[in-house]
């Protein structure tokens, strides 16, 4: 029978405790201060603890204002690809905005972080295959921390460009991937703040690294864009003088609470991706009405920083509130990793905290290490006190 496999490989992953299913959430009609944090299933409500709408702007009244603005004025699809007919006026106005935050010249929209780490790969890993008259052959060479985000490793391996990978956060292991290389173009990615661990990349280090062995650096800040800095620019303010990455790629449908992704870089990128991004080029552009919201949404994460403030202090609170035996893994971020061990103590944890109002989700294999499963925590401006430490006492039940 044809693609038997697929009965074969789903029976695999549930003989590993490893088989994902979706969850149909409900609208919640309460409208109170605890709107966004309460997930509601089969007209259960729960706390939620797995949002990655970190600074709790989603449904912000002013943000759903700007999106009607932009409906109004733009309507609610692109119709085409940014070069046929979908380049709008509110693209135009974003990317600017964006630019500015970051301190970039240039700068280009994605339908997703996915879609953007992708393209970024492909496009620089088409430079050995490149034959005119403009260019001789190089060689390209990625080098990719190993706890980078799958659609990273996804990107650069699907690339025509040579990928090696170093122990997480390791700069002894990656300067030695850089002395050993002889590619022309070398290429340093890694994340701002880990998707799953929740701690930062060495970016003082990596950007060290980068310019001893004429390298570029890349990093991928969609858990960190909103959270840290004083305008919430991200991992790059806590660069010193200038000195920035060279390719900045966050999204969008985190802590700035709308949809897409964004890639900042300097003018040539710009112009290259435009010309040789199959991502860019062949996909419709994202919302131009979701666009004129996400405007507003930076605007207000650069003035409220009491949102950023919250975050710390609740994540202190969290982890003032843990049993000694709950390994927490250190973490300045709202992301909160719980490691519990095998997938099906995860799972028994997530069923414990769920039976008292907790949403939670395991985090297991291949997502994460095995032997690693976890509790991802993600600590929100739209939580308070007393829901953290209504989850501490939670936690504490369920994994003494």
């Amino acid at each position: 029978m044809a693609f038997e496999f697929i009965n074969e490989k789903l029976a695999v992953q549930k003989s590993k405790l490893r088989y994902r299913q979706r969850f149909c959430i409900q609208h919640n009609d309460v409208n109170d201060s605890l709107q966004e944090a309460i997930i509601v299933e089969n007209g259960k409500n729960y706390l939620n603890f797995s949002s990655n709408d970190y600074l709790g702007l989603n449904n912000h009244p002013k943000i759903n204002q700007a999106m009607q603005e932009g409906l109004d004025r733009f309507g609610l699809c692109a119709s085409s690809s940014s070069l046929v007919t979908g380049f709008h006026y509110a693209h135009q106005v974003l990317e600017d905005k964006i630019c500015q935050w970051l301190n970039k010249p240039r700068c280009l929209l994605f339908t997703s972080g996915f879609a953007a780490n992708e393209a970024i790969f492909n496009a620089l890993g088409q430079s050995d295959h490149i034959n005119t008259h403009l260019t001789s052959h190089s060689k390209t060479q990625f080098f990719l921390d190993k706890l980078s985000h799958a659609s990273m490793i996804d990107g650069a391996f699907a690339s025509k460009a040579k990928v090696k990978r170093f122990g997480h956060n390791n700069m002894t292991q990656l300067e030695q991937l850089l002395l050993q290389s002889k590619a022309d173009n070398k290429l340093i990615a890694s994340e701002g703040v880990f998707s799953m661990d929740g701690d930062q990349a060495k970016l003082t280090e990596l950007e060290k690294l980068a310019e001893i062995y004429n390298t570029w650096l890349y990093l991928d800040d969609a858990h960190s864009i909103g959270i840290i800095g004083d305008q919430g620019q991200g991992s790059v303010s806590l660069l010193r003088g200038n000195k920035q990455p060279n390719i900045i790629m966050a999204t969008l449908g985190k802590a700035i609470a709308t949809s897409g992704a964004f890639v900042a870089c300097d003018e040539a990128l710009h112009d290259y991706l435009i010309n040789f991004a199959r991502h860019y080029i062949y996909s419709t552009a994202i919302s131009p009405a979701i666009a004129w919201a996400t405007i507003k949404s930076i605007e207000l994460i650069k003035q409220e920083q009491w949102r950023r403030d919250k975050i710390l202090e609740l994540s202190e609170r969290l982890k003032d509130g843990l049993n000694d035996n709950i390994e927490m893994v250190s973490s300045s971020s709202s992301i909160h990793a719980i490691i519990v061990g095998d997938e099906q103590k995860s799972l028994e944890a997530n069923e414990q905290l769920k039976k008292q109002g907790i949403w939670l989700t395991a985090i297991r294999p291949p997502t994460v290490a095995a032997g690693t499963s976890r509790l991802r925590v993600t600590v929100c401006a739209n939580h308070n006190i007393n829901n953290i430490k209504h989850l501490a006492q939670c936690l504490n039940k369920a994994l003494k």
